[in-house]
């Protein structure tokens, strides 16, 4: 499953290197680690998860959306609209690019077709509604984030620029190599036009698509520059002490909005050092100084045991505990859409 990485037709890439280069404080020669974090779980305390006596509840089998996006051909301007397509995908658009993050449009989340945690809803906008995209953002390898099929599609209709973290690019290419992928480190940044450029940043996760390929790519978060102000967004991360946000802020100073991982969390003795909870998720919008923030990793696929809207009822428990404002930190769902307007710069 996605979040141990999955095998299946990713084995064809697990026992190779995905990249090479110097040793540094988070890549020892073979595989990339966090000097802020820790490993990922063995397979023991998978299997003990798996087979334990946790509690799982029940998602239904369909969770009907209220509506499906048809975005606009570009948002002009410092305004940014964002669509949830679902899970971790979004639609961010503002001064005239088209921007996907982490887009999965497959029904499983898996690396096969025909089994694996499968939505619950269709993604948000249909594919052959979106704009012209032109650049995509991956941050790290791991099913429900990576999507292959997706991104050949996209490359076959859109052919974005594809920025991602080091090593995933050669999974990227060893699928299709027309993909436009471009590899970059913690710390880079890289122009993306009209103004804009893109920071990668570490976070608190892993990587992995089988099982011998542990961490031989990296993961990273985004911080997005433009004149507007700054968003940054984590595709996955758990808290622990806080450092990486903190430091994001000591950084770069504050977001104008954080794009934050709310779901996937229970039981917390597995989940907790790669995955935070609706109340750490607030945290991290304190710590790393944002005005707003957006909820992600929700409502879409069962990937854990918590139940389908336990995230959005534990992050709007957490925000009257803290005596912060709901209209702050927004849970929405695939095929709503938040729009910040230029004023707010």
């Amino acid at each position: 499953m996605p979040l141990i990485g999955g095998a299946g037709g990713a084995f064809a890439f697990s026992r190779q290197a995905y990249y090479t280069g110097p040793v540094s404080d988070h890549f020892d020669g073979t595989r990339f680690f966090d000097p802020h974090g820790v490993p990922p779980k063995p397979l023991t305390d998978l299997l003990r998860w798996q087979f334990g006596d946790d509690e799982k509840a029940r998602w239904p089998e369909t969770w009907p959306l209220a509506a499906s996006d048809k975005p606009p051909a570009r948002v002009e301007g410092e305004a940014i609209r964002l669509s949830y397509i679902g899970h971790a995908s979004f639609l961010l658009q503002t001064r005239g690019l088209n921007i996907l993050m982490d887009p999965v449009w497959s029904e499983r989340m898996s690396p096969v077709s025909f089994a694996g945690p499968k939505r619950a809803n269709p993604p948000g906008i249909a594919f052959e509604d979106l704009p012209k995209i032109d650049v995509v953002l991956v941050s790290h390898g791991h099913y429900d984030h990576l999507d292959l099929s997706t991104l050949s599609r996209l490359q076959a209709v859109h052919q974005p620029r594809v920025i991602t973290p080091l090593g995933q690019d050669a999974i990227m290419k060893g699928h299709d190599a027309a993909i436009r992928a471009e590899a970059h480190d913690w710390g880079d940044r890289v122009e993306i036009g009209n103004g804009m450029a893109v920071h990668l940043a570490p976070m608190r996760h892993w990587s992995a698509r089988g099982i011998f390929d542990r961490n031989k790519a990296l993961w990273a978060a985004f911080v997005l520059e433009a004149p507007g102000g700054l968003v940054y967004h984590i595709g996955d991360t758990g808290y622990g002490d806080g450092h990486h946000f903190r430091e994001a802020k000591r950084r770069f100073g504050g977001f104008r909005l954080a794009i934050l991982p709310i779901g996937a969390y229970e039981p917390r003795w597995f989940m907790r050092d790669q995955h935070m909870n609706p109340a750490e998720a607030v945290q991290v919008m304190l710590d790393c100084g944002a005005r707003r923030a957006l909820a992600h990793h929700w409502g879409t696929v069962q990937l854990t045991n918590e139940a389908i809207e336990a995230p959005r009822e534990a992050l709007a428990a957490a925000l009257a505990e803290r005596g912060i404002a709901p209209e702050t930190f927004r849970a929405i769902r695939p095929g709503e859409v938040w729009e910040l307007p230029a004023a707010e710069a």
